[in-house]
C-alpha cells in the first residue's frame, strides 16, 4: 500500500483547506448548461415540463409513479429513509451496487460511525471520492442559490458574468415557486426560491422507519429537520443526486464488473430523492448532468477540474485523513489508477478469489438485468414531455460536442479507444428534446444513457480480449 501511494505523491497534497471560489469558471459552466430549467415558464412547451414535473413527483412520491422499483414500495421508502443521509467520504450507502458479495465485504470496512467519523477500505479511495464529490458539489451547490434569487449564499449577488447566463436566456428565477404558487418568502415556500415537492404537493406521504444508524426515524426528520432541515434549502438541482452519481460511476469504474448495477444503483438512489419528498424529477435530472459532466472533466484531466484543493472529510482508519485536512489532484487518472489498484486488492484478498468471480456472486435486488435497464430506462427522462421538439429524433455526435464523455467507459473499459467509446455513447443516448437538451455541450450528458453504453463497451471490450480464431 506504502509503495502505491509513493508512487503518486507527486499528484497528491495534502494541505490546509482554504475557502473555494465562488462562481469558479468550471461553476460557470455548470450554470450555463442547467441553465435552460430558467426560461421554461417563458414558452407554452415549457410550462407544460413544468406542470408535468410536480405531477411526476407527486405520483412517484404517493407510490403511484410508473418507475418500476427493485423492491416493494414499503422496502423502497425504507431504503430512501437511509438513502437520505449522505456517505460522500466512502460511498458505503451506494456499494451494495457491487452485489451482495463484494458489496457487503465493501460495507463491512467502509463504514459511518457518526456524521463525519468513518472509515474506508484504503486511503487511495477515501482521496478520490472525497476530491471529486467536493468538486461537483461545488457546481451543484452554485447552482442552488443562483438560480432560487440569483446569488451565492442567498443573500450575496452573483458575479456579472453569472448573472449574464440569465438575461441571455431570458430566464428569470423562483421558476418552481412561482409555477407551483409558492413563491419565494410566502407563508410555506422557501425564503429564497424554488420550494422542494414537500412544500409545494398537494399531499405528501410521510412515514416512520429506520436511519442509516439503525435509530427510530421519520421522513420529515429529513425534510424539515431536526436530522436534515431543507426548509431554506433550494430544490434545482439536486445534489443528493450529484452525489449518488459520482460515488457510483466511480466505484463503477473502479470495479468494472459491476458497472451497470452501479448505474442502477445510481438512478435507483435519484429517485430517492423523489421518493421521501426532497426533489422534483427536474432537480434528478439536473444533479445526474452536472455529476457526469464533471467527472467526465476530471478523468480527462481537464485543467478547470483539477489541480483545486478540495477539504477531504475525516477519516478514522489505518491510514486516517484528519478533518483539518484538504487534497490536491493534479492528475486524476494517477489517483484513480492507485485507487483501484488498493480496492482491487482489498476485494480479491477479502473475497479469496477473483473480483470477477465474486462480483458475479449475487443475490441481492441487482441481480436482474431487465429488471436493471427497466428501473434506468425509466429514470432517463421520468417521461417529462418534450420542451425543445427540434431535437426530438436527432442524434448528437458525442466525439464532436462533449469529446471528454468517453471517458466515462475507457477509463473502466482500457480496451476501447476513446473514439470507440464516444461512438457508443452516440449509438446508446436518450431522448432528445428534454428540458436541458438545448444542443450545449452539457445537454449532451443530460441524454447519456450509461447503462446502455456500459452493456456494449464491456461487450466490445471483451470480444477484442478474445483470441482471434487464426491464433487457436
Amino acid at each position: 500500500m506504502a509503495k502505491t501511494l509513493r508512487s503518486w505523491t507527486t499528484a497528491l497534497c495534502l494541505l490546509a483547506p482554504l475557502p473555494a471560489a465562488a462562481q469558479s469558471a468550471q461553476n460557470l459552466t455548470a450554470l450555463r448548461g442547467l441553465a435552460p430549467v430558467s426560461a421554461l415558464g417563458e414558452s407554452a412547451a415549457g410550462r407544460d415540463a413544468l406542470d408535468a414535473n410536480l405531477r411526476v413527483t407527486g405520483t412517484i412520491q404517493a407510490g403511484a409513479g410508473k418507475v418500476p422499483f427493485l423492491l416493494p414500495l414499503s422496502e423502497q421508502r425504507q431504503l430512501a429513509l437511509r438513502d437520505s443521509f449522505i456517505t460522500d467520504g466512502n460511498a458505503t450507502e451506494l456499494a451494495d451496487g457491487l452485489g451482495s458479495k463484494l458489496g457487503g465485504l465493501y460495507q463491512a470496512k467502509a463504514r459511518y460511525a457518526a456524521d463525519e467519523t468513518f472509515t474506508n477500505v484504503a486511503a487511495s479511495v477515501a482521496d478520490l471520492l472525497g476530491y471529486t464529490n467536493n468538486v461537483a458539489k461545488s457546481d451543484s451547490n452554485a447552482g442552488k442559490y443562483f438560480f432560487a434569487n440569483a446569488t451565492t449564499n442567498g443573500k450575496a449577488p452573483v458575479s456579472e458574468a453569472a448573472a449574464v447566463i440569465l438575461t441571455e436566456r431570458g430566464g428569470t428565477t423562483d421558476v418552481f415557486g412561482k409555477a407551483y404558487d409558492r413563491p419565494a418568502g410566502t407563508p410555506g415556500s422557501d425564503v429564497h426560491g424554488d420550494a422542494r415537492p414537500f412544500q409545494t404537493l398537494p399531499s405528501l406521504f410521510a412515514y416512520r422507519g429506520i436511519d442509516y444508524f439503525g435509530r427510530p426515524s421519520h421522513s420529515l426528520d429529513w425534510l424539515r429537520g431536526p436530522r436534515m432541515n431543507l426548509l431554506d434549502s433550494p430544490s434545482y438541482p439536486s445534489g443528493h443526486t450529484t452525489y449518488g452519481y459520482i460515488e457510483s460511476v466511480v466505484l463503477a469504474i473502479l470495479v468494472p464488473e459491476r458497472y451497470q448495477q452501479m448505474i442502477t444503483r445510481a438512478a435507483e438512489y435519484g429517485t430517492n430523492r423523489i421518493v421521501i419528498g426532497a426533489h422534483y424529477a427536474m432537480d434528478v435530472l439536473g444533479g445526474r448532468a452536472v455529476a457526469l459532466h464533471a467527472v467526465a472533466h476530471l478523468l480527462a484531466n481537464d485543467p478547470a477540474y483539477v489541480g483545486q484543493m478540495r477539504r477531504n472529510p475525516a477519516v478514522v482508519n489505518d491510514m486516517s485523513r484528519g478533518t483539518n485536512t484538504a487534497v490536491t489532484l493534479t492528475d486524476y487518472r494517477a489517483a484513480l489508477e492507485a485507487a483501484r489498484t488498493d480496492l482491487t486488492a482489498f476485494l480479491k484478498e477479502a473475497c479469496g478469489d477473483t473480483v470477477a468471480t465474486c462480483a458475479r456472486a449475487d443475490t441481492g435486488r441487482f441481480r436482474d438485468a431487465s429488471a436493471n435497464a427497466a428501473l434506468y430506462d425509466a429514470t432517463q427522462t421520468y417521461d417529462l414531455p418534450v420542451v425543445h421538439p427540434q431535437r426530438v429524433g436527432t442524434t448528437d455526435d458525442v466525439g464532436r460536442i462533449a469529446p471528454e464523455a468517453g471517458h466515462l467507459l475507457t477509463a473502466a473499459f482500457p480496451a476501447l479507444s476513446l473514439a470507440e467509446a464516444n461512438a457508443i455513447l452516440t449509438e446508446t443516448q436518450g431522448p432528445g428534446g428534454g428540458f436541458l437538451d438545448d444542443e450545449s455541450a452539457f445537454g449532451v450528458y443530460a441524454r447519456l444513457n450509461l447503462y446502455a453504453a456500459a452493456g456494449k463497451a464491456a461487450a466490445l471490450a471483451a470480444r477484442k480480449a478474445a483470441p482471434s480464431p487464426t491464433a487457436r
